[in-house]
């Protein structure tokens, strides 16, 4: 079972570049004062219909042909709903998928955050063909990163190159600790 929102985080994503993705929008924000913590992916790839989204809770309904079953989806709704919050899935067929996820921050029973760093890390470096568009807030302090400036600048580099990894690192590390999305519920 997943222990950490950052791991659920991966797998949505992980659906998105599935579903043929080549643009992602990751939005984490945690606001205090509304004692609300929100997780937001939202891609252009193929989209669902309508009966697709409304089947999208039920663990036997996926579009994966190696297993019958989409626990990951069915989870995180479930961990949201026993936290004062909700799971919503917008999507069009042929336009993408928009998934958001709300939970009360506060919570006893929230999984922590978890290593957001070296998720963002593993979908940006496994996946360079894709851009990333991460905007994460904690009330006030923000941190938004995109990874088409730095493709252009890398002109071909791989993302896997020491130097290249080392910036993505301290960048990452550097922004979300700056918007204090680092360890903050440890």
């Amino acid at each position: 079972m997943v222990r950490e929102l950052s791991l659920h985080l991966l797998d949505i994503v992980e659906n998105s570049i599935a579903a043929g993705a080549n643009q992602i929008e990751i939005n984490v924000s945690v606001d205090q004062a509304a004692d609300r913590l929100r997780m937001q992916v939202c891609d252009n790839g193929k989209g669902m219909d309508e009966e697709m989204v409304a089947r999208i809770g039920d663990p036997f309904c996926t579009t994966r042909t190696t297993r019958k079953v989409g626990l990951g989806i069915p989870l995180l709704k479930a961990a949201a709903e026993a936290c004062n919050g909700w799971l919503k899935v917008e999507s069009k067929a042929g336009e993408g998928t928009c998934l958001t996820v709300e939970f009360q921050n506060s919570h006893i029973d929230r999984m922590p955050l978890g290593d957001l760093p070296a998720t963002l890390m593993s979908l940006i470096v496994a996946n360079p063909d894709v851009r990333f568009l991460v905007n994460c807030r904690h009330d006030e302090q923000r941190f938004c990163f995109d990874t088409e400036p730095l493709r252009r600048e890398l002109d071909g580099i791989s993302w896997s190159e020491p130097e290249v990894l080392t910036y993505l690192r301290e960048s990452i590390c550097a922004g979300l600790a700056g918007a204090n999305l680092v360890d903050a519920d440890r």
